[in-house]
């Protein structure tokens, strides 16, 4: 077979595939959940009982990093930060800095919707308000494996900083040497961090989760990464001894695009290729309206002519063939299709694109028109990065500040509040057979009376 042929995506028509085989499409290229979390189950139970020394054994295995092998090898970095470990070419400085400054705008405008507690005077005399803190112990996980990733680093940090986190720790692989990538060094300075870590994958998220002598623990996790991140973050949040929550279900990275005869088939295919060099397990996916044959193919020929000029070439060789495009007859079916699929990533590639935003159910961040390519979200436009994937935007929104907040209610009334809300109260309590719950409505109603108040 001619190896060219590895660079193309496989091709459907939604007019000659069958229910079982849409069902098909709709999954993702990933391990079942059973084998993943067997073998996640071990690296966390070796850091959580190991601590400091379990993290190790694991930083040396997994991460490769033969320093670390020494005993008085650090794990971590503690603020303030050397800024000779922050030293960056100035045009990535300049690049961060723009980045870091629409990032903080963007989650800034949300956290001034939260600054001031909801009240409301449900009837007279009784008033409930709602408040917004920030979560003061935060750990965020910075992929690393296939890529280093600071434009993550950014994405989490900022809207911790905005919220007002206390503990700030960053978790990432380090390099062979045991060092971090000065650029994740410069924005843990940008965003007040207390800690970076030196490790990825699983065993990073039990550390920050379960917390070791040299490592805060978290009290919630944030970030993507790959099946076994996504895997150990989901173990520790059902695992009450962790008591550490997640943001949302984040791991391989994934486009959906629809696009109408009018998409340039070489932006197109740079789009597709953008998601898939993330890795082997990532998936992009094409979803044409009314296109002929002929329009595919260009794009496949983008795509073959792209991908062979790219670095991550050979990732892209052995990916793609994973990824698809599927032909469709309408704007309904194609929208049908990707609110089906709930895609991380959502690319409008249409005429007046922007009206068919409305049309979009399930989409962790939407990207309208030619000229709004992911890239452009992924880095620096001002939105998060951090997405539910595996069709999880059915259920889960994208990383906000409001991800860095809890929230905590209050309730007071007052004597005549009492006494317009105690009866009913009484009346369902009665329902409830619950009569301490009664009572102490019941005695606060007499003395009300009695004492006339």
């Amino acid at each position: 077979m001619d190896s060219s042929q590895e660079y193309r995506c496989p091709v459907y028509s939604s007019s000659s595939i069958d229910a079982e085989k849409r069902a098909q499409l709709l999954e993702r290229p990933v391990k079942s959940s059973k084998d993943i979390l067997a073998l996640v189950s071990p690296i966390l139970q070796s850091v959580r009982e190991g601590g400091d020394d379990g993290l190790r054994s694991c930083v040396v295995k997994f991460d490769r990093c033969v320093p670390a092998e020494d005993a008085s090898f650090p794990l971590t970095l503690q603020a303030p930060f050397s800024d000779e470990l922050a030293k960056i070419d100035p045009k990535v400085k300049e690049a961060i800095d723009v980045a870091y400054k629409n990032i903080k705008a963007f989650h800034g405008a949300q956290m001034e919707r939260e600054s001031e507690p909801i009240r409301v005077e449900t009837m007279p005399g009784v008033v409930c308000q709602r408040f917004a803190r920030p979560i003061g112990s935060v750990g965020l996980y910075i992929p690393g494996g296939t890529a280093v990733l600071p434009s993550t680093a950014l994405m989490l940090g900022v809207p911790a900083q905005v919220a007002g986190c206390k503990n700030i720790t960053l978790a990432t692989p380090p390099r062979p040497d045991g060092s971090i990538s000065p650029e994740i060094i410069y924005i843990a300075q940008l965003v007040g961090a207390k800690t970076v870590v030196k490790a990825g994958g699983a065993h990073a998220i039990a550390a920050m989760a379960y917390g070791t002598k040299s490592v805060p623990k978290a009290d919630k996790l944030y970030g993507p990464g790959n099946q076994f991140v996504t895997a150990a973050k989901m173990m520790v949040a059902m695992d009450s001894g962790a008591k550490c929550a997640i943001d949302v279900p984040a791991g391989p990275s994934e486009v959906l695009i629809i696009a109408d005869k009018t998409a340039d088939p070489v932006l197109v295919a740079s789009d597709l290729l953008g998601q898939q060099e993330h890795g082997l397990d990532s998936q992009s996916v094409l979803v044409t309206i009314d296109c002929a044959d002929s329009y595919v193919e260009a794009v496949n020929a983008a795509v073959e002519q792209q991908a062979q000029a790219l670095p991550r070439a050979e990732i892209l060789r052995k990916s793609l063939s994973q990824s698809f495009i599927l032909q469709t007859r309408s704007v309904e079916e194609a929208f049908e299709f990707s609110n089906d699929y709930a895609p991380e990533h959502l690319l409008l590639y249409l005429k007046d694109a922007a009206k068919t935003v409305e049309l979009v159910e399930n989409a962790g961040s939407v990207f309208v028109g030619p000229w709004s390519p992911v890239a452009c979200g992924d880095y620096a436009s001002g939105t998060n990065h951090t997405l539910p994937t595996v069709g999880y935007a059915k259920q889960y929104s994208g990383v906000s500040t409001s991800s860095f907040l809890k929230h905590f209610t209050s309730q007071e009334l007052s004597s005549d509040g009492l006494k317009n809300l105690g009866p009913y109260v009484e009346i369902l309590a009665d329902v409830e057979q619950l009569g301490a719950h009664k009572a102490s409505v019941s005695l606060r109603l007499d003395k009300i009376k009695r004492e006339d108040l």
